[in-house]
């Protein structure tokens, strides 16, 4: 399958990459970023036709996927074009800053008979795998509690490369873009949201959006949830970590992108507890490895494989909303319910 990719910035090259490790099954034939140089680079490093205008770049290659890696408002404007066209898209998370957009990019795809993905690699991941599985067979029993804790560093300078980092219409702030992989781990292992409290400062960074936040989550089935996230670790990225308890199993996931179980403990043994130091592993950074799992996935969804995990709009859509459930609670200092009202 043919299939082009529009911005070439920082998450880019964890696509590049994966696009390559599928030579047999995926031929890149086009890259775009309005910046020409970094259109360029991107071409000429992974051996393809370089171009400015996306619009152009997908009437002239018409790939069969667009993979969108743009600024997170740019996402439904650019995941709609190719949708349109017929195109299947792969979009990074989030896939929007609204839930209005969110919204069209879902019915666009369901209007032309095409998958939306939305990339949640953090769920493929080895560790998370393997929790997974285990609140599936229902080791823990009841689950009480689940936290996140997402301590990471984004310097002003990393804020700075860009215009549109930390601006409520292009990026949102740490939990919107650096830690909404987390909030996906929070519903995908816990089930849909009732409520949340939460309240959110842009304690140090020159931006809009904030650095730094904690949350208070209940969920339907009863189970309660916190998140604390912060960009302003010192001196430098220290934790990203998942800790699940209930009535007969304690697991923390942690190190710095939830690449180490720390704790695993459970009243009745399971074969897979074998595992528990095989899964580890020392990412390159917080992105991890997920992204080359996640194209595999997929790709077999592509070809009809429909026990393959399916993270489409819908899925993409919840993390958004609780997000934006979040940042609505800290406005107006309420607590707010879910399915968030729409205007």
């Amino acid at each position: 399958m043919k299939i082009a990719l529009i911005g070439c910035g920082r998450i880019s090259k964890n696509h590049f990459e994966s696009i390559k490790h599928f030579p047999t099954q995926l031929e890149l034939v086009g890259v775009c970023d309005i910046l020409e140089e970094r259109a360029m680079a991107a071409a000429s490093e992974y051996i393809t036709k370089p171009y400015t205008n996306y619009e152009k770049m997908l009437t002239e290659t018409k790939p069969d996927i667009v993979s969108i890696c743009t600024p997170s408002g740019l996402h439904p404007e650019h995941a709609i074009t190719a949708l349109n066209k017929g195109m299947h898209v792969i979009s990074e998370k989030p896939m929007g800053v609204n839930l209005e957009m969110a919204d069209a990019m879902i019915q666009a795809a369901d209007d032309n008979h095409v998958n939306l993905f939305v990339v949640k690699q953090n769920r493929l991941n080895t560790t998370m795998q393997l929790l997974k599985a285990a609140i599936d067979k229902g080791r823990f029993g009841k689950i009480y509690m689940v936290q996140s804790n997402v301590y990471w560093t984004r310097p002003q300078s990393y804020y700075d490369m860009s215009p549109w980092r930390g601006t409520w219409a292009l990026d949102g702030g740490a939990f919107l873009n650096q830690a909404s992989h987390y909030v996906d781990a929070l519903t995908w292992l816990m089930g849909d949201v009732e409520s949340v409290m939460a309240e959110m400062r842009t304690l140090e960074r020159k931006i809009e959006a904030e650095d730094t936040g904690t949350a208070l989550i209940n969920f339907k089935n009863g189970g309660v949830g916190t998140m604390s996230v912060t960009m302003l670790t010192y001196p430098k990225n220290f934790e990203g970590s998942i800790t699940v308890l209930g009535a007969k199993g304690t697991v923390k996931i942690g190190g710095v992108a939830i690449n180490k179980i720390e704790k695993w403990d459970f009243e009745d043994y399971d074969d897979s507890d074998r595992m528990i130091n095989s899964v580890n592993y020392e990412p390159v950074n917080v992105y991890g490895y997920g992204h080359i799992p996640y194209y595999e996935n997929v790709l077999k969804r592509m070809s009809g494989d429909s026990d393959a995990p399916f993270t489409d709009g819908r899925s993409g859509r919840k993390s958004l909303e609780l997000v934006l459930a979040m940042y609505e609670s800290s406005r107006t200092g309420q607590r707010v319910t879910l399915p968030l009202k729409k205007d």
